[in-house]
């Protein structure tokens, strides 16, 4: 499970962007707001719509990537 955040203020195309907590990219605590913890980005998207109409993933932690391998990993075992 990872921490999310939103950035407080839109990015240069007008979009809110939702880091994880270890982003280096990651606004100040003055420009950011608290989602949550989630099993994924798509997770805290979801959430993240509720409270502003245009979100995306930041591109450097936006990635599934963990969740993935996991899910392959289960699969092998069965």
């Amino acid at each position: 499970m990872k921490f999310f955040y939103l950035s407080s203020k839109p990015n240069s195309e007008g979009k809110f962007e939702i880091h994880e907590r270890e982003c280096n990219l990651i606004p100040s605590a003055y420009d950011r707001d608290y989602l949550g913890p989630f099993n994924s980005g798509r997770e805290a998207i979801s959430k993240a719509s509720n409270l502003r109409a245009e979100t995306i993933l930041c591109d450097k932690c936006g990635s599934d990537n963990y969740v993935a391998a996991f899910r392959n990993l289960k699969r092998e075992n069965q």
